[in-house]
C-alpha cells in the first residue's frame, strides 16, 4: 500500500478497453509501463490540453475567461489496486454558469478508442480508508449518487480483500435502473459476499420497481431509511459521494442574498446526523 502522502506523478497510459456502462458513462481500462501506487477512492487528473481535438474548444473557453487557463478534470479510480487501472466517466452536461464547462467528458465518454494515449497526472485525494479502520469500526455505510458511486466501488472492493472484519451497507441513488453505473458488478459482490455487503438502490424517478431484482426502494436517501438500514449509529462509519453545491452557486446565492439549494450531499449529511453519525464519523467527496 502506498504512504498517506505521495507526490502526484505524470505518466502515460494506453486504454486496453472501453466499456459501456450506461448510455451516458463509460469505464476506461488504462495500462501503461510506469502506473504509481494508489489508494483505493483516490483520484488522476487529466488535462483538456493533452487532446489536440478539444483544442479550439479549450481555447474559446479561456478567451471568454479572459485568458485564464482552463482546469484540470479529476477522475476517481473504479478499479481496486490490485486490479488493472481504470477510470469511470459519466457525461456532465453544460448548467448556466458553469465556469468550467463538460468539455472532456463527452470526449471521454464518446470518442476514446482503444490504444489511443494519452497523458494522466496521478494519483492524490483524501477519500481512503484509514489504515486503522478495523480498529475503529467494524461496519462501513457507502452512501452515493450517481457517478459519485466510482471511488466507493474501488474502495469495498479493496476493503472485501484486504479488511476482512468490515462489513458494507451500499445505498446507491439513481433516477432510473438503467442509469446505475456498476449495476452487474456491485449485484456481484452482493452474491459473492452475502454476510459482509448489502446492497440497496434508490430510484427517484422510476414509479413501477415490481419486477426489478434485488432490494430497490423509491425514492431519496432519507432519515427512515437510514434508521433501517443503520441500526449501528452511534458507530458505524458513512462514506459518501456524489453531487454538491458548486461554488459558483454558492457566489450567487451570497450575492443575490439567498441560501444554495442543498444538493446530495449537504442533504445526506444532514439526514445521517439526524440519526445519530457525529461530523467524525463522515467522509465526504463532493461531485459537482
Amino acid at each position: 500500500m502506498p504512504p498517506e502522502r505521495y507526490k502526484p506523478k505524470t505518466f502515460e497510459v494506453v486504454v486496453t478497453e472501453v466499456i459501456q456502462e450506461t448510455p451516458d458513462a463509460v469505464t476506461l481500462v488504462l495500462d501503461g509501463p510506469e502506473i504509481p501506487p494508489y489508494r483505493a477512492g483516490q483520484f488522476l487528473t487529466i488535462d483538456p490540453h493533452v487532446f489536440p481535438v478539444v483544442a479550439g474548444q479549450v481555447a474559446y473557453v479561456e478567451q471568454l475567461k479572459g485568458g485564464k487557463k482552463e482546469l484540470v478534470r479529476a477522475y476517481s479510480m473504479a478499479s481496486a489496486p490490485h486490479e488493472p487501472l481504470a477510470i469511470t466517466i459519466k457525461e456532465e452536461p453544460y448548467r448556466p454558469g458553469d465556469l468550467h464547462p463538460a468539455i472532456l467528458s463527452p470526449l471521454l465518454v464518446y470518442g476514446i478508442p482503444v490504444g489511443m494515449r494519452f497523458r494522466v497526472v496521478g494519483f492524490t485525494g483524501p477519500y481512503t480508508l484509514p489504515p486503522d479502520i478495523e480498529q475503529r469500526t467494524d461496519h462501513l455505510v457507502h452512501l452515493v449518487a450517481g457517478s459519485g458511486v466510482v471511488p466507493n466501488y474501488s474502495i469495498v472492493k479493496d476493503s472485501l480483500r484486504n479488511h476482512p472484519k468490515l462489513r458494507h451497507t451500499f445505498i446507491d441513488t439513481n433516477k432510473t435502473w438503467g442509469d446505475i453505473i456498476f449495476r452487474d458488478g456491485l449485484a456481484r459482490l452482493a452474491a459473492e459476499h452475502p454476510e459482509r455487503f448489502r446492497l440497496v438502490h434508490t430510484l427517484t424517478r422510476q414509479s413501477d420497481i415490481t419486477a426489478l431484482p434485488g432490494d430497490v426502494r423509491q425514492g431519496r436517501i432519507g432519515a427512515e431509511l437510514l434508521r433501517e438500514l443503520v441500526p449501528d449509529s452511534a458507530t458505524a462509519f458513512a462514506y459518501l459521494c456524489g453531487p454538491a453545491i458548486a461554488s459558483w452557486d454558492r457566489k450567487k446565492a451570497l450575492e443575490a442574498g439567498t441560501t444554495p439549494t442543498p444538493r446530495f450531499l449537504e442533504s445526506t449529511i444532514a439526514n445521517l446526523q439526524s440519526v445519530g453519525f457525529t461530523p467524525a464519523r463522515i467522509k465526504r467527496e463532493a461531485y459537482g
